[in-house]
This record gives C-alpha cells, structure tokens and sequence, in this order.
C-alpha cells in the first residue's frame, strides 16, 4: 500500500518513543518469526529429500509440517506487510489525484483492509470453533492450522491502528472504526440491496474496482468474496477464512518462498557480476555489445531468479548507466533493460509459471520444460530488435574481441550459476524431486556458492537476502491465498460454466477463441499486475481453453507472456517504472523507447498461442 495519508495528530511528545517502540517491537518480532517458520519449512523439505534419496525412506510428516509452518508465516507476515504499508497495489488512480484526494482514497482503502480484517477475524474464529478434523501424518488438530487466519487479521488491525510515526490513534481509530461500521453495513444491508442472486457480480465488482482504486489485491478480493456472500447463509462466510488457509495447505507453493530465497542468496553471493562479466565477454564486440550483452545477462539470471522485477532493478542499476556512458540513450538502455527482465516469468524457475501450475492443477515440471524454446525465442528477438536499432543509430562494438581463453575462463567462473536451471528442470522433469524440493535444494546450492565458490556471501548480506526474500514471498503468496474464496464463489455461482455457454460460438472456433483471449489478457495487463491477473483469470480461463482443446501446459506459456508484456506498458508498467527510476530515466521516453521491444515480443506470443510446437518439441523429447 502506498503511503498517502497526511500525518495525524502524532502523540503526545512524553510518549512517542515508547509508541512506537512497542510497534516496531511487534514489527520484528512478526518479521524474526516468519523467517524463522521459511527456513525451518526449507530444513523439513530438504530433510526429505535426504531422507528420500540418501537413506531410501521417506518420512509421512515433511510436508505436512513445512506447509503448516509456511501457513503461519504467510499470515503473521501478511500483517508486517500491512504495517509497512508494503502489499501490492496499483495506485494509477491514486497518483492521478491532488494530494487532498490522495488522503482520501488512502483513507478509504485503509478502510477497506480493515474492513476485510475484521472479516477474516471474526468469521476465521468462528471457523476455528467449527473445525474437527486431524491431520493426516501428524493428527494434529486442524483448528490450529487455520488459526494462523483470525491472528494474523488480529495483527493487521493492530498496525492498522497503532501509530507509525505518521499517523496517530485518531486516524488508526477512525480506519478501523471505519472498516468496522463497513463490515456491519454490509453484513445487514446486502440482502435488502442485492440479495444473492446478483453474487457473482458484486464478488467481481467489488473486487476488480477496489483493485483498480488502489485497495491492496490481497484485500480487495478477500472483502469482495465477503460482498459476495454477505446476504446469504451465515455458515458461507466460514469459506471465506476456510479458503484461504486452505490454500497455503500446498506443498506446490513452497516453491515460491525456496526459489526466492536461492535467487537472492546467489544475487548476495556474487553471482550477478560473473553473469555481467560472461556476458560482455560472449558479445561485448558485437553491434550494439553492451545492448546485447544486456539481454545476455537477464536470459543467463532469468535461470537463477524467477522474478521480473528483481532482474529489472539488478541489471539496471548494473548496466544502464554503463551504456549511457558508452552513448546509448538512457531511455533506450531502461526500455531493453525492462524488456529482458520478462524473460524471468519466460525461462524456469518462473514464479509466473509456478502460480499458474498451482491454480491449474498443473504439472510445474512440464511447464519448466515447455517454456525454455519460447523464452529462447524471445531473447532471441530481442537480440535481433537490438542489432537494427544499433545498426540504424550507428552503435558499433562496445568492447574488445576477448580471447577463446579468456571467455573459456569467465564461463568456468558463471558455471556453478548456469548449471542450476539444469539441476532444476531436469531434476523435476525426471521425478529426481518436486518442484518444491527443487527449490530447497536449490536454496542449498546457492548457499554452497556464494559461501565457498564465489565466497561473497557474510553472515551480515545473507541475512539481509533472506529478510528481503521472504517479505518479497509473503506479499506475492498472500495475494494467492486472498484469491481462493476469490475462485471458490466463482465456481460455487458456477461463472466459467456460464462464460463457458456464452463463448460457445467461439468454442467451436478455437483460434478465434484464442485471438479474443490474447487480444483481453493484453488489455488486462494494461491495468492489473502479473499475479493478480493470474489468480483472477486462470479459473475462469483455463475450463475454457480446454474445453476448445487447447493443451493447458502451453495456455500456460500464453497467459504467462500477455501478462508480463502487460508490465511494460502504460499505465501501470511496472517493469518500465522500475528501470527508468533505477537507471535514471524518464519514464515517459522509456515507454516510447521499448515500443519496438514490445513488437517483436508480441510477434513471438503469437507465434506461441498459434504454432503449438516451440512448446512441445522439448516434452517430446524429455519423455511424458
């Protein structure tokens, strides 16, 4: 959440330092104890696979304990998020607003946080009252697995109210009072406004809008499943907390936290300027060298990372002012810069493809594998957009030709980073371990590299790295978990079946039916970031592409491209934004800059969603 609001009436100067001593207490205390619960879920699953492969037995409790502790760490770290006003949100309508409005809206989508805490508090209690059930492995009670809801909504509340250093107890007060009163209007007034019959079209109004005004997606959507249900059988709103614990109960999604934690853990070790340093070396004396060697450099970190936006503001802080200083514009060196970084949700381990899987029901290990040709593809176009523009602006050869022996040796050094992606895809392809299990042995490896291959990594930089990496984890899976009652009212009012009948016409006419899907999934990403379009669109999407028999594993490739092109244009761009602000850019000459960027990715997506063989060919190969 952005911070817009205007400074409340602070406290008392006798008692400000003790107020928000006590909040940043509780700050850090949340934040010890969730990376506490990641790492301990990376030392179970990596347990297991020791267990698995060293002693030939598996244990029956890993994956139960590592979800339960990623559960807890999720929602306690959903309230430190709250607190830093971190959690994503588009603010274009926001920035657009004179200041008086942006305290405003600010205060009116704090509201609604609190409003959809108080949901999440009272109705995950009640649930916790209900649940009888035990656990599988471990027979533990059920309730203390969904308990982690209500506390963590508790926690929001808290920093919702609590003072920051900004904003005082009044405004605190008046957020949750406001948020409260929201809740009850809504609770008593729905069935006499809209009654249940119009559910599916609250669920997505209230959610789609308050996303668009800036209310964190998390939020958003929660409090529009509550909208949804609100004039209907008290016993629904139970589903609403019930769904959204339920959802973090995936060991698939542990993924998410391992490969972010190994990417950043390589990044702190020293991995980025090998990368850099290969690169330039392989292409530095070609046209347009540095521009090349920029794409180079995210395709070979696209392998290590995951995450578009990380790559953008590493490599841009890397080599954006480099090639300014050599005579490339600074609005060209972000756009390509912003450009490449897609290639971190196009070549695997891609957080982009490891949220579709767990939404789809899908495999991880054949997406990783069916993604690698067309990322390919797309650096490949890249590179060639990249050698017309520096032959039409005349940019020549940036370095000298370097010897077979000195790339040979730069490629010794890069080699610990490049054969990850291999240990990855073909451990997970092959059955060797999931793609969790991948992501904890990956963790380990970037441990053992950084510590004694590269030996960057220090107590004081790998702690930091994993700080940052799970905050960065909690705000991206908590969006996953708010969209689980998010789906489940969608097909409790059977939504797909019914766009499904409406769409039957196009049904019957499949590349129709995918020129209208890629046509809205470009428009979507205009407005809506990568991951909330995912958890929004996959369970409507998904029943629909199969149904016109369209391969899912490749649909997710399609979705996966439409939406990170999306973060490239305006308004919301957040990869441009990214760039630009890290290379020292203007925005607006960096989105005009990356327009032949995004035509010759456009052209590959097209390709893709229409010539299905890039993404079979190597599941052909690599066995069913």
């Amino acid at each position: 959440m952005r911070d817009d609001s205007p400074p409340d009436a602070a406290p008392a100067a006798s008692g400000p330092s003790l107020v928000l001593t006590v909040r940043k207490t509780v700050d850090r205390s949340l934040e010890l104890a969730c990376v506490a619960l990641v790492l301990g879920a990376v030392a179970v699953a990596c347990l297991q696979v020791v267990m698995r492969y060293v002693f030939r037995s598996g244990l029956p409790w890993p994956e139960e304990v590592a979800t339960w502790v990623f559960a807890w760490a999720v929602l306690l770290g959903m309230a430190v998020a709250t607190g830093r006003d971190a959690h994503i949100s588009i603010d274009v309508v926001l920035r657009m607003l004179p200041p008086r409005g942006q305290a405003v809206l600010g205060f009116c989508n704090r509201a609604v946080v609190a409003a959809s805490s108080v949901v999440l508090l009272v109705h995950g209690w009640d649930y916790v009252q209900r649940a009888i059930a035990a656990s599988p492995a471990l027979q533990l009670p059920m309730k203390y697995f969904f308990l982690a809801v209500p506390v963590g909504a508790a926690f929001n509340l808290f920093f919702l109210f609590w003072p920051d250093g900004r904003r005082g107890f009044l405004y605190g007060a008046g957020v949750v009072l406001a948020g409260v009163l929201a809740y009850l209007a809504i609770r008593s007034g729905a069935g006499m406004i809209y009654g249940h019959a119009g559910a599916p079209m609250v669920l997505v109004g209230v959610g789609v809008i308050g996303i668009i005004l800036g209310v964190p997606v998390a939020f958003a959507m929660s409090f529009g499943a509550f909208a949804a249900f609100a004039s209907a059988n008290p016993i629904l709103l139970v589903t609403i907390s019930q769904n959204m614990g339920a959802s973090l109960n995936s060991f698939t999604l542990l993924a998410i936290p391992f490969f972010v934690l190994a990417a950043a853990v390589m990044n702190a070790g020293g991995i980025t300027p090998r990368l850099v340093e290969l690169a330039m070396m392989l292409v530095g004396h070609l046209r347009g060298g540095l521009a090349q060697a920029n794409v180079v450099t995210n395709t070979m970190l696209a392998g290590v990372s995951g995450s578009s936006t990380a790559d953008a503001s590493t490599i841009a802080k890397l080599l954006v002012p480099e090639m300014a200083r050599r005579g490339y514009g600074r609005p060209f060196a972000a756009a390509l810069t912003a450009a490449g970084s897609t290639l971190a949700n196009l070549i695997p381990p891609s957080l982009g493809l490891i949220i579709y899987a767990a939404l789809a029901s899908v495999s991880v290990g054949a997406l990783f594998v069916a993604t690698i040709i067309p990322g390919l593809m797309v650096a490949g176009a890249l590179m060639l957009m990249v050698y017309i523009l520096s032959r039409r602006r005349g940019y020549g050869g940036d370095l000298p030709k370097t010897s077979g022996a000195e790339r040979l040796r730069a490629l010794f050094l890069a080699i610990p980073a490049l054969i990850l992606p291999v240990i990855i895809v073909g451990g997970v392809r092959f059955g060797v371990f999931t793609a969790t299990e991948a992501g904890a042995i990956a963790l380990i490896y970037a441990l053992f590299c950084g510590a004694f291959l590269y030996r960057k990594l220090t107590p004081r930089n790998l702690a930091e790295a994993i700080r940052e990496a799970v905050f960065d984890t909690v705000v991206i899976v908590v969006i996953i978990a708010a969209a689980a009652p998010f789906a489940w009212v969608l097909a409790f009012e059977q939504v797909p079946q019914k766009i499904a009948a409406s769409l039957a016409v196009l049904v019957e006419r499949p590349w129709l039916l995918m020129l209208a899907v890629n046509l809205f999934l470009l428009f979507v990403g205009l407005f809506m970031e990568m991951i909330a379009a995912l958890v929004i669109l996959v369970p409507i999407l998904v029943p629909l592409i199969v149904l016109a028999g369209f391969d899912p594993i490749s649909f997710g490739i399609v979705i996966v491209m439409n939406l990170v092109i999306g973060a490239l244009t305006p308004p919301l761009g957040v990869l441009i934004f990214t760039t630009a602000r890290a290379g020292g850019a203007n925005q607006t000459e960096t989105f005009r800059a990356v327009l032949p960027f995004l035509a010759v990715m456009v052209a590959v997506l097209l390709i893709v969603a229409f010539v299905p063989a890039p993404t079979q060919m190597l599941l052909r190969w690599l066995g069913p």
